[in-house]
């Protein structure tokens, strides 16, 4: 009998739980002092708790906040994983960082999971006075699943005309769950995403077929995305999810967004987790220098 995706999405969920959260030594910036706290926020479905990051340095106004998704597949919910991005950012970048712990699948397969990172975006960009944060000084960010999801915020926000934040980072984004995984290369021998492993992703986020070209599912299939916030892709030379980061790029370009877009090359999928170290610390201060000037004006 063959074993379900719902099945399989689970066994991954127990095998790489623990591993998600690993981070490279040299890449955890442990000098970096923490100040956190917790907090929940009500959305559409359901609570969703939320760690917040705060920068050291004290100012007289209240800073700027950037919302991050961590990534995982969908699948995988391990926010901490991105702990040492929220903590560099926080404290380099002069702002607030929430950090969201969203649905995942099987268990809430789409579209809780855009739902919840939406409307947790509206509350920050909403509730900035009683939280010591400036909401209309907003951008999102997120690392592959979460990238997609970042570009969800993006369009719905756009859409419904309720905020607009002033970045949106894109870090290593599935943004075409419609093609086949196997039609998606790499110039390495195995990279890290196998064609298996993005194809159980997919199928228990999204279970109907028929929803996969869904713009947001499927960003980079949409053709409307013109007024969308400026952005920072970056992709990874040997990761599978390269090209369509590439081409979401131009078309975000074409659309009159602006756009930096930045290719690592020699690194695959997560290597602003794993390394190696010195691209893994050129991206994650691209992404916090990219946020200094976006939200200092």
């Amino acid at each position: 009998m063959a074993i379900g995706p719902g099945i399989q999405a689970r066994g991954i969920q127990l095998l790489l739980s623990g591993v998600m959260s690993r981070v490279h030594k040299d890449l955890r910036f442990t000098d970096i002092p923490k100040h956190t706290e917790s907090l929940q926020v009500d959305t559409g479905a359901g609570p969703v708790t939320c760690t917040v990051y705060r920068p050291s340095a004290a100012t007289g106004t209240p800073a700027p906040v950037y919302v991050n998704f961590h990534g995982g597949g969908f699948v995988v919910g391990r926010p901490e994983q991105d702990d040492h991005i929220c903590r560099y950012i926080a404290a380099t970048a002069g702002c607030v960082v929430v950090n969201v712990d969203y649905a995942v699948a099987p268990q809430r397969p789409f579209p809780a999971a855009t739902t919840q990172a939406y409307d947790v975006t509206e509350w920050v960009a909403g509730n900035g006075h009683a939280n010591n944060w400036d909401g209309s000084r907003l951008a999102v960010g997120g690392h592959s699943a979460g990238a997609n999801l970042t570009a969800a915020v993006c369009r719905t926000a756009r859409d419904r005309g309720t905020f607009s934040p002033r970045l949106q980072i894109l870090d290593s984004a599935p943004l075409d769950q419609l093609a086949d995984p196997a039609t998606k290369h790499s110039p390495i021998a195995r990279p890290l995403l196998t064609p298996r492993l993005m194809r159980v992703f997919t199928a228990a986020y999204v279970p109907d077929p028929a929803r996969r070209t869904d713009p947001l599912v499927s960003p980079g299939l949409a053709d409307d995305l013109a007024g969308l916030p400026p952005a920072l892709v970056i992709t990874a030379e040997n990761d599978r999810l390269r090209d369509e980061g590439e081409a979401y790029a131009k078309a975000l370009d074409a659309a009159g967004v602006p756009v930096t877009h930045r290719v690592f090359e020699g690194v695959d999928h997560y290597f602003t987790h794993t390394g190696p170290v010195p691209a893994g610390k050129e991206a994650i201060e691209l992404m916090a220098s990219s946020l200094r000037t976006a939200l200092s004006a």
